[in-house]
């Protein structure tokens, strides 16, 4: 089973998620900033000097996502990991969860940081967020990767699909659209929730172990954390309205890198992205799911690197 060390020197009044055991990382030091009127949790290291790499994980993970990978970047890199609104040591609040809005408090959360300029790479709905915060701040990002997301307006399908062989990929975005009837549902059983995507989307059910769906289990039940989860999906056709706004008359100009994998949700994130971008390539990651970053860190953390030296 993994060792998930934690910290009691850092649950602080800082802290807004207090209830939720704070995991340490080797190397790393966990943050808390002013996010344009929220406060987000960020844990950091790495070479400062170095070219600074943003991490942003998704749906129903936290900044623990990147946990094996970070150590990997850090020997280069600037690494900044951050929760986003609703996800784990970050406040929950009680306000938009369009990814536009999200992305502007992640964006002031790194300039709280003292960081001007960033790569930055997202996993699920933290690839909703990347790809709305490229739209809004790209002058000051270097390049943005994007791991197997079906991100809302842009490689969503427009449609559920009702095949079996399809639809159990896609399912719970009608389900968590519903109001109140999933935290009914779902209250007291988030274990069981959290450990059906982790097993299922992952290419092994094995891959993550009693500790791994305690923590993300923990981190969806304290705190409204189910609730803001949710939110996310129910306010992704205004992200998606966002976007397309965004969008008019203009495409992505910043270097864009579409990771994909075996076994996970889009087959090909490059060729999905390039309607809207200029300069978009692709890399698929062997024997994984949906969870790359848990399942083939190495091959991330690899691609990742291979994509910002190759840029810089």
């Amino acid at each position: 089973m993994t060792d998930l060390p934690t910290s009691s020197r850092h649950v602080c009044e800082s802290n807004p998620v207090r209830d939720l055991p704070l995991h340490d990382l080797a190397g790393f030091t966990h943050r808390w900033v002013d996010a344009d009127g929220i406060r987000l949790h960020a844990i950091e290291g790495g070479q400062s000097t170095g070219p600074v790499v943003v991490l942003l994980a998704g749906f129903p993970q936290t900044w623990w996502a990147w946990r094996e990978v970070m150590p990997s970047l850090a020997g280069r890199f600037h690494v900044i990991a951050i929760d986003l609104p609703g996800q784990g040591h970050s406040e929950r609040p009680e306000r938009s969860y369009d990814t536009h809005t999200v992305a502007a408090h992640v964006h002031a959360a790194v300039e709280a940081l003292g960081v001007s300029t960033y790569w930055l790479v997202a996993h699920d709905i933290g690839a909703w967020v990347a790809f709305s915060l490229a739209l809004r701040f790209e002058s000051q990002l270097r390049g943005v990767a994007l791991l197997d997301a079906g991100i809302p307006g842009i490689t969503l399908p427009n449609a559920i699909p009702t095949d079996p062989d399809r639809a159990w990929k896609t399912w719970h975005f009608a389900f968590h659209l519903v109001p109140d009837l999933p935290e009914t549902l779902l209250a007291g059983r988030e274990r069981d929730y959290v450990g059906w995507f982790l097993k299922k989307k992952a290419l092994s059910p094995d891959k993550f172990d009693d500790a791994e769906l305690d923590h993300y289990a923990a981190a969806i039940a304290v705190d409204g954390g189910l609730h803001a989860s949710l939110a996310y999906y129910r306010d992704a056709a205004e992200s998606a309205r966002k976007n397309h706004e965004a969008l008019k008359g203009r495409h992505l100009t910043v270097p864009i890198l579409g990771i994909s994998s075996s076994h996970g949700s889009i087959p090909d994130m490059a060729a999905s992205i390039s309607p809207w971008a200029d300069n978009a390539t692709g890399a698929v990651v062997p024997d994984a799911g949906h969870f790359i970053p848990d399942e083939q860190p190495e091959a991330v953390a690899t691609a990742i690197a291979d994509f910002i030296l190759n840029g810089d």
